[in-house]
């Protein structure tokens, strides 16, 4: 990636190319974009990852950003500008389209010559059903989905984007069946993801379905993120920002002491233990600090650490839930089911010939 100074103080970013790569993901980028959602496909599919080591049974992504008119510079959120250096036809070319994002999902389309309600290009309504008819996998970060849904590809599907255009979409397409609920939605080569930061979540079970848990949960660590997040966008609705307090440190010692004893029994007088609270000042402080319960997050964290358990050819399913501190193997499928929407056994037979 280079940067070069441009006109005032904006500053022009051209991604430069690539040998074809084994497998090609195509961006979609667009004139007044907020570059936060291009940041994060960039950052997972666009980063030589030295970090995986013998990890990796194949290539690593080939990132490709494109644009209706490659070469022109686009101006991002923020005072600078982005050229894409591909066009559409290497978007509708690649193995994985993701569109991050739409120019203004409220306007109509009056509000942008040449464009669809909402700001989509008949360009990239075009490309995206050749991409799709093509066979290939159709991404959506937050407002993209309305790229999608203008392409036809949400029909008669579930799909998700983010709270504030829940309600729109479902509207301005009510042939697609819009979950507000959740962080994304897998519907096998047609996947859409919440707000920004879902697409994070997104783009790792990306990574995860294409390389498995072991790879995911390296590149989430130098995300710095969790490898997979609980519960769905309604607890970010309307949610007040909590202040630091002191005894969130606390907290963050119980975390780090729990995930060291996750085959052992944990409880939360257990966990405030740790974190020298009482009981209720601790459920307090652990749900303000991290949006839910510490129990889910025990199962969340229990799950995780199943997952290169299963792709493993070692172990049954009744070891691997007593190794991660489930009672039982039926709590842990429950759990691994609601959780990951499959069963265990089902996340090993798809998962585990990419471990071996």
């Amino acid at each position: 990636m280079s940067t070069e100074q441009a006109a005032g103080n904006l500053v022009a970013v051209t991604i430069g190319r690539r040998p074809e790569p084994v497998h090609t993901v195509a961006v979609y980028a667009f004139d007044g974009m907020a570059p936060f959602e291009l940041g994060v496909v960039v950052e997972v599919f666009g980063l030589a990852r030295p970090e995986l080591g013998g990890l990796l049974a194949a290539p690593w992504y080939g990132l490709k950003v494109c644009a209706d008119r490659p070469g022109t510079p686009l101006a991002a959120v923020g005072g600078f500008s982005i050229t894409a250096e591909y066009g559409l036809d290497e978007l509708a070319a690649a193995d994985t389209v993701i569109v991050v994002g739409v120019p203004n999902p409220f306007g109509g389309a009056g509000e942008h010559p040449g464009r669809r309600a909402g700001g989509v290009s008949p360009g990239l309504v075009a490309a995206l059903r050749t991409a799709h008819e093509r066979g290939a996998r159709i991404v959506s970060i937050c407002s993209g989905a309305f790229a999608l849904a203008a392409a036809g590809l949400l029909d008669h599907r579930t799909a998700t984007t983010h709270w504030r255009y829940a309600e729109l979409l479902q509207q301005r397409h009510p042939l697609v069946t819009v979950d507000p609920d959740v962080l994304y939605v897998d519907d096998g080569d047609v996947l859409t993801s919440a707000g920004s930061a879902a697409g994070i979540d997104l783009c790792l079970h990306l990574v995860r379905r294409d390389h498995g848990a072991k790879v995911a949960n390296t590149v989430a660590r130098r995300f710095v993120v969790a490898p997979h997040r609980d519960g769905g966008q309604a607890q970010f609705i309307e949610a007040a920002v909590k202040p630091v307090e002191e005894e969130d440190d606390g907290v963050a010692r119980s975390m780090q002491w729990a995930l060291a004893h996750l085959s052992g029994p944990l409880t939360v007088p257990l966990l405030a233990r740790q974190a020298r609270m009482s009981d209720r000042s601790y459920l307090r402080h652990f749900t303000a600090r991290n949006g839910t319960s510490p129990m889910r997050w025990v199962v969340t964290q229990r799950i995780a650490a199943s997952l290169p358990l299963l792709e493993s050819p070692d172990g049954t399913v009744e070891e691997i839930a007593a190794a991660v501190g489930f009672e039982s193997a039926a709590t842990f499928r429950h759990h691994f089911g609601r959780t990951m929407r499959t069963s265990p056994t089902a996340y090993r037979r798809t998962f585990g010939r990419t471990a071996a």
